[in-house]
């Protein structure tokens, strides 16, 4: 049987095609053809072309770059056992979703089996890596993954940001799923709950938790809190929204040594307290102003307690918003008082501005609109009037992390029924978000997206050949783009010689 011989003249590598015999009981080899040489580790055939065919064309460009950021943490040693299959799913949210049974045609399609070195995967081995979850602790495992994170990134330690969200489930067998307010608006449907931390200066995901639909979200930062201590992080400030304040939660993290920094709602309680500062002082002033980039905010602090928690309550004022809501209002009422008219049911809660004869009441409408545009805000750092509403109002980082959990990373509709297997697929889809999160970190200097990113390999294949003879295969990758090459550059050099 022929194979191909490497053979070294001249400090040069050529390939040969040769085969053993055995000729009066001696083992000679036997040339047959001249094949090429390698030149800088790769292989230049000398055949005809028309010797050449092509055997598989693989998905590989944004899986090298997928799997070179999950292989920099040690991705799949950390998920054990089944952390190859887990990684794959990671990679297909990132990619291609494909339900699990359809999983395995979609790894045909792509060099995976090459890159994380494995074969053979079925629908029963995936659900398996899914059932696998379950045996780790989940604290320990996302713990861990972030502190591989922190090892390999250079991450300001400046706080966390925190905020729930909510997605539905496909069926109603879950125990998880629960009715609960459905922050996209649609009643009845099953849902499930998310708390998601975030680092405030890169929003790269520390840790979730998937909690029942109906539980509050001021509930799940206390649920949180028990296990905060596990992450490898120095105390800092922890950023949230006003859905999720409560004194429990304020009293929480300062044990845990950790500052607040959040949203409170305006309350009849509150509005009162502010009523009087605003008799006495004047909110809309020159010092008083700060700017956010487009928006403007016209601040006024003073000292406060929450239960006994001492720092600053901060009343905001943005000008804009304020007009924004009034008109808002106005369309509505406008729409309301057509409709009575007609004789026809109003949205809940515009009745109580219209008389008997469907009158529009103007106390009621001053009433409504007397703190638009206001938003309260404590902290426990005592930090200047512009740094408290910079960090405060400049963290829609962490809506971008549930638009890409929800969209990219094709969190929902979450298609399991079984307890385990809800929280994992959630799982997949955090894994997925980090990997997004990190290659945006990486391509910060570029103006490139993740998501472009990855779309722009899409054409990036390896393409496997094959001698009509069948005696060598060997793979090639197709001709890189300029702006494929600056992605696998930018994200690391070495990427160009894989």
């Amino acid at each position: 049987m022929s194979f191909i011989r490497r053979i070294k003249r001249n400090g040069k590598v050529y390939l040969a095609e040769v085969e053993n015999r055995w000729e009066k009981g001696t083992c000679v080899q036997r040339h047959i053809r001249y094949i090429g040489k390698e030149v800088d580790g790769k292989t230049v055939l000398s055949v005809s072309m028309s010797d050449i065919e092509i055997e598989q064309v693989k998905v590989y460009g944004p899986l090298l770059l997928l799997n070179h950021l999950a292989s920099e943490l040690d991705l799949a040693g950390l998920l054990g056992q089944y952390g190859k299959e887990i990684l794959s799913m990671v990679y297909a949210h990132c990619l291609d979703y494909k339900s699990i049974n359809q999983m395995p045609s979609w790894f045909e399609r792509t060099d995976l089996n090459m890159l994380l070195d494995f074969d053979g995967l079925t629908e029963k081995r995936l659900l398996n890596a899914l059932d696998s979850l379950e045996g780790h602790n989940p604290d320990a495992l996302q713990s861990g993954i972030f502190e591989a994170v922190k090892r390999h990134y250079s991450l300001s330690n400046t706080g966390v940001v925190y905020d729930v969200t909510n997605t539905y489930l496909y069926g109603k067998r879950c125990p998880l799923g629960k009715l609960g307010y459905d922050k996209e608006g649609v009643k009845g449907r099953p849902l499930i709950q998310i708390g998601l931390g975030v680092t405030q200066g890169e929003g790269i995901p520390i840790f979730h938790k998937v909690f029942d639909g109906n539980i509050h979200d001021s509930r799940t930062l206390q649920d949180l809190a028990t296990s905060f201590r596990e992450y490898p992080l120095p105390p800092g400030i922890l950023i949230y929204d006003r859905g999720i304040t409560s004194g429990r939660n304020l009293k929480d993290i300062k044990a845990l040594g950790w500052d607040t920094l959040c949203g409170v709602p305006l309350n009849a309680a509150l509005k009162r307290f502010w009523r009087t500062i605003l008799a006495k002082a004047r909110l809309i002033h020159l010092n008083n102003r700060v700017r956010l980039k487009k928006t403007i905010f016209y601040v006024l602090g003073r000292p406060h307690r929450i239960d006994g928690v001492r720092g600053k309550l901060v009343l905001c004022f943005n000008d804009q918003q304020q007009r924004d809501l009034r008109e808002s209002r106005y369309d509505a009422i406008c729409h309301a008082q057509k409709l009575l008219q007609e004789g026809r049911k109003i949205k809940p809660g515009l009745e109580r501005y219209f008389d008997k004869q469907g009158r529009p009441i103007a106390q009621k409408l001053k009433e409504g609109e007397a703190f638009d545009g206001y938003s309260s805000v404590f902290c426990t750092r005592p930090l200047a009037n512009e740094e408290l509403v910079r960090l405060y109002f400049d963290k829609d980082l962490i809506e971008k992390a549930f638009r890409s959990l929800k969209g990219i990373a094709n969190l929902q509709p979450v298609r399991h029924w079984l307890y385990q297997r809800v929280s994992a697929h959630v799982f997949i889809c955090y894994l997925a978000y980090l990997l997004l999160s990190l290659l945006k970190f990486r391509l910060r200097g570029i103006g490139i997206s993740a998501e472009e990113a990855l779309g722009e390999l899409e054409t990036m294949y390896k393409v496997y050949l094959r001698d009509s003879k069948n005696i060598f295969k060997i793979s090639r990758v197709v001709t890189l783009s300029k702006r494929q090459e600056l992605i696998l550059k930018t994200v690391d050099k070495k990427l160009l010689k894989s």
